[in-house]
């Protein structure tokens, strides 16, 4: 099943993915803390309030996680690209809830950066609390799996070693568009791939992971407990704009999208607001 965290009519709710339509679930405002496997399950659904999900407005699928993961240097071919070591341990760092976005919201150039780029990602939705979790019971935390744009700005992540000021930037991250179950995705070999303007800038498929997402739930767990709505964005493959010559940044106008077969895509409007004194 396929579910989204949506507003329709100036009301927030969780739907089931229906074909085209969306069907409410009976309580729920949000998928989040609260929302495990079981709870997605058994929540009754509302017929009388299905509509066409081109009509609604759809939110990020966890609008407030209360832990976003993010991976670095995650595929070997984005690894030599920036002409680094293979990593032994994966190279985390954080988002926060208000860099999400939705999954057709525009992306904003915030005026202070010139080097904005993409990085189309996978990203996990944890739905069962645990810490310390061996990487054989890792498959059973995982609620589903949702397509990210790990947009980065390049000139601010580095200013320094550590790589949060660019990109943990506020209301930069699109989300979605809906949220997966592991049942209904085969990620063994699915494609990931970027389009910028039409042009296919990132291509690969996820078995390309270096650490696999039963790894990077065991490592995480290691150190915090994961709850249900935290997400693990898992990384990006190669093809950045930052390493490419000439590099390519994304600009007022452009479209991005991030594709993930089986998992679904997200495509984004960049567009340049001017800042007032």
């Amino acid at each position: 099943m396929a579910y989204v965290t949506y507003e329709h009519g100036g009301v927030r709710r969780v739907g089931e993915v229906q074909g085209s339509d969306v069907v409410p679930l009976h309580g729920l405002t949000e998928i989040g803390t609260g929302t495990t496997s079981d709870v997605l399950a058994e929540a009754g659904r509302d017929p009388s309030g299905r509509v066409a999900i081109d009509s609604v407005r759809l939110l990020p699928v966890v609008p407030n996680p209360s832990k976003v993961f993010c991976v670095g240097l995650n595929y070997r071919e984005h690894v030599t690209e920036t002409k680094r070591e293979l990593p032994t341990y994966p190279v985390l760092f954080p988002k926060f809830a208000d860099s999400l976005l939705g999954a057709y919201d525009d992306i904003v150039l915030p005026p202070e950066s010139t080097q904005v780029d993409y990085e189309g990602e996978l990203a996990v939705i944890i739905g069962r609390p645990g810490r310390r979790i061996a990487e054989a019971d890792a498959p059973a935390h995982v609620l589903g799996y949702v397509t990210a744009n790990d947009i980065t700005m390049r000139d601010f992540q580095y200013k320094t070693h550590q790589w949060m000021q660019g990109k943990a930037w506020q209301a930069s991250t699109p989300l979605g568009p809906a949220l997966v179950t592991p049942a209904e995705v085969d990620l063994s070999s699915a494609g990931i791939r970027t389009v910028v303007n039409g042009e296919k800038v990132q291509e690969s498929d996820l078995s390309m992971l270096i650490f696999s997402i039963p790894r990077l739930i065991a490592e995480i767990s290691v150190f915090t407990t994961l709850n249900p709505g935290d997400v693990i964005l898992t990384g990006t493959p190669g093809g950045v704009g930052y390493r490419r010559d000439p590099q390519l940044f994304l600009h007022d106008g452009d479209q991005v999208s991030v594709e993930i077969d089986g998992v679904g895509s997200v495509r984004n409007l960049v567009r340049r607001v001017e800042i007032s004194a």
